[in-house]
């Protein structure tokens, strides 16, 4: 990791009306627009559906990193990811962001190391970390014989 503080800079791009389009400079532009709650057309990312993206990947990265500094080989990992909005204290925003990963790993590792693994993961991840919405993980680990 190079030293902090890190600077992120985004630009998102739009007429008064339909879809706009954020770009980092390097990677391929993402085109958005409002979901189809708010009225949108329902065939492009959300403000909504990035935020869940962010929390997945970064959960994803954080676990890989804190795997790797434990030596734990990770087979396969898949994250879903669910949040609701709702209207609290006359303010609408998210109330729960759920990750559900699916944590596959070779036959035979200490499922209490596993679950120390897990729970570093979700404490150490910087976006998570960064919300002030919950963000609850359900995970399920899947063993499989080694080839």
């Amino acid at each position: 990791m190079k030293p902090l503080p890190h600077r992120y800079d985004v630009r998102l791009s739009g007429s008064t009306s339909g879809y706009a389009i954020a770009s980092n400079g390097l990677a391929p532009l993402l085109r958005m627009a409002p979901p189809v709650e708010f009225d949108g057309p329902g065939d492009a990312w959300t403000p909504e559906h990035l935020l869940l993206a962010a929390v997945q990947a970064c959960f994803l990265f954080t676990l890989r990193a804190v795997a790797r500094a434990s030596k734990i080989e990770l087979l396969h990992v898949d994250v879903g990811a669910s949040g609701t909005v709702d209207r609290t204290d006359g303010v609408t925003r998210f109330t729960e962001i759920v990750l559900c990963p699916t944590v596959t790993l070779a036959a035979g590792i200490d499922r209490d190391r596993i679950n120390r693994l897990l729970e570093k993961a979700e404490r150490a991840c910087l976006v998570s970390a960064s919300l002030s919405t919950p963000v609850r993980v359900r995970a399920a680990v899947v063993e499989r014989e080694a080839a």
